[in-house]
């Protein structure tokens, strides 16, 4: 039996269509249950739970905007209750899995060799890279400060000299996968869709970011438990990075942006960052690439990520 966090959110939902579709059983279970930990540890052990998913977390709608006006529940909700589970779990000696952000990074880290493209391939942060937008560099959302003190909460904390930096769990923290997710899209409508967010939006801030491609990301979440890869942080996303600009050019080369341009629509975008935090946004956004190289050598592997939006737009579908 599989335990799961957050099942009536945009992921945990994912995750038990993915679940069902598998015929794998799963139990959703609410986190106001664990904020009592005898009652969740006899739950847990009731329903026979092998392993458990947690898609519980607080992001803000109808963007991070909201959590600055929101931080006790975005507090409590992205670092003080994967804190409680990861003792709760530890307790039960119960494996698990964290969704966490990549959105506590900024930046590309730069160019790797002459590339095959006009701009070269970004190198991406590895799971190596301490997080750089976050509240100890003072730079971030309070979202983004949040989902950094929650992977600091499961224990995962930099350990070695600087230029040396590794992350690992120390001894005696429970046995859990860290997913990173990016900028989660998919090929059918609805208002937390990245795909759908950009054909909504009146202007639009061209940034270049990893992305994950939701159906791929939960398939790459289990397959980490499926095979038994190590325990650790795992970027999910899917291989390379695209801008915004990149993205509405697939858009309109489909038929779903044939469409709105049928219906007058345009997509118009801001002059630059400065232009877009001065008239559209109340907190500072990640914008970043990540490395996935490290879920490939295992053997888990998500569509080259242009492949993947272009896929996604051709098989374009109204939400059910």
């Amino acid at each position: 039996m599989i335990a799961l966090t957050g099942a009536t959110g945009f992921i945990g939902q994912a995750f038990g269509r993915f679940l069902a579709g598998r015929a794998i059983p799963f139990t959703p279970i609410p986190s106001a249950v664990f904020r009592d930990a005898g009652a969740a540890r006899r739950l847990l052990g009731e329903c026979g739970a092998r392993f458990l998913i947690n898609c519980a977390g607080y992001t803000g709608k109808p963007n991070v905007d909201a959590c600055e006006l929101h931080k006790a529940e975005c507090l409590e909700g992205n670092a003080v209750f994967p804190g409680r589970l990861a003792g709760i779990c530890g307790e039960l000696g119960l494996p698990w899995g964290h969704v966490s952000s990549g959105c506590i990074f900024t930046g590309d880290k730069g160019l790797s060799g002459h590339g095959t493209d006009a701009v070269g391939h970004r190198l991406g942060f590895t799971e190596l890279d301490p997080p750089n937008f976050s509240f100890r560099q003072n730079n971030c959302s309070f979202y983004s400060g949040t989902k950094a003190l929650g992977e600091e909460a499961l224990g995962y904390r930099e350990n070695g000299p600087v230029g040396n930096r590794q992350w690992t769990a120390p001894d005696g923290v429970p046995s859990v996968y860290i997913w990173r997710l990016r900028i989660p899209f998919s090929g059918v409508d609805s208002p937390r869709n990245y795909l759908s967010k950009l054909m909504r939006y009146e202007r639009l801030l061209n940034a270049r970011n990893s992305i994950s491609q939701l159906d791929e990301f939960v398939r790459a979440c289990w397959e980490c438990y499926e095979k038994q890869v190590p325990f650790g942080i795992y970027n999910v996303t899917n291989p390379g990075s695209i801008t915004t600009h990149e993205i509405v050019e697939i858009i309109l080369a489909s038929a779903v942006g044939r469409r709105l341009q049928a219906q007058g629509k345009t997509f118009d975008f801001f002059d630059d960052e400065h232009e877009f935090m001065e008239k559209a946004a109340i907190t500072p956004r990640s914008n970043c690439v990540l490395n996935s190289s490290k879920l490939a050598s295992f053997g888990i592997r998500l569509t080259p990520v242009r492949e993947a939006v272009t896929h996604a737009l051709e098989n374009w579908k109204s939400a059910a």
